[in-house]
């Protein structure tokens, strides 16, 4: 079986020699094995214990009741493990807790033109917002509409207008390319970049599932309401089918 000396453990458990040479002078680590020269060599067992003594410590005990509950004859190993993974989830769960307060905070401290729910929609009419919110919900389930919402609330009204721009802006340059082969590079190159604009919408755009059929399912949609390819208010179903063909082609060839 291998021995750890001091010098080893204290790398390994990433405390100080010292502190070893404490542990062992108040009972709390002893060595498995002391040299006529005085070296201390540490065990399986022993690490087992400084284990124990560590996560103790990590949740708040002191050395004095640590020494007391691992010498006390009834102290069960596992339990005790049991128990540290309990407390530790219950920690990490208040810390994800207070990231997203701080996340919260900075927001509306720092970034006052930060989103309100309604301004999502702007532009559009109490009731066309909730016209298109409905349809949103039952083309692709309330928890894709939320995760897309609660995404675009995290950005500013700056960026957020940026991304309506760029997505704007795709559509007109798809507009100026219908003379072109919609499986042709030139074409597919704008495509790729429509299809992550309508990533960072949808709020999945850092999902390593690339949602082929969801966008190839946006892409019949094209065809079947003429807002989604609406320019400047009116409706271009030629646009709509040349975009239909290439999302399509895009999602089965390059996302599949």
């Amino acid at each position: 079986m291998e021995n750890y000396s001091v010098k080893n453990l204290s790398e390994l458990a990433g405390i100080s020699v010292r502190t070893l040479h404490y542990y062992d002078q108040i009972d709390l680590l002893k060595p498995s094995i002391r040299t006529e020269a005085k070296y201390r060599f540490y065990g399986k067992k022993e690490l087992l214990r400084l284990q124990q003594i560590l996560f103790f410590k990590e949740l708040g005990f002191s050395l004095k009741e640590i020494c007391k509950i691992m010498d006390n004859p009834e102290f069960d190993l596992l339990l005790a493990l049991s128990n540290h993974k309990v407390e530790l989830k219950k920690r990490r769960d208040r810390i994800e807790t207070l990231i997203d307060t701080i996340d919260k905070t900075i927001f509306n401290q720092f970034k006052k033109k930060m989103l309100k729910p309604e301004e999502l929609y702007v532009g559009l009419s109490k009731e066309t917002a909730e016209t298109y919110r409905a349809e949103a919900i039952k083309t692709y389930g309330a928890k894709a509409v939320e995760t897309s919402e609660k995404s675009l609330l995290k950005l500013t009204k700056e960026q957020i207008v940026n991304l309506r721009e760029e997505q704007i802006k795709i559509t007109h340059q798809l507009s100026s390319l219908m003379n072109e082969s919609y499986d042709s590079d030139k074409v597919q190159n704008v495509i790729a970049k429509h299809y992550v604009v309508t990533r960072k919408f949808w709020g999945t755009h850092n999902s390593k599932d690339p949602e082929s059929e969801k966008y190839l399912g946006l892409g019949e949609l094209f065809t079947t309401d003429e807002r989604f390819t609406e320019i400047e208010g009116n409706p271009q179903p030629e646009l709509a089918k040349f975009m239909n063909n290439a999302m399509s082609y895009f999602a089965k060839n390059k996302l599949g």
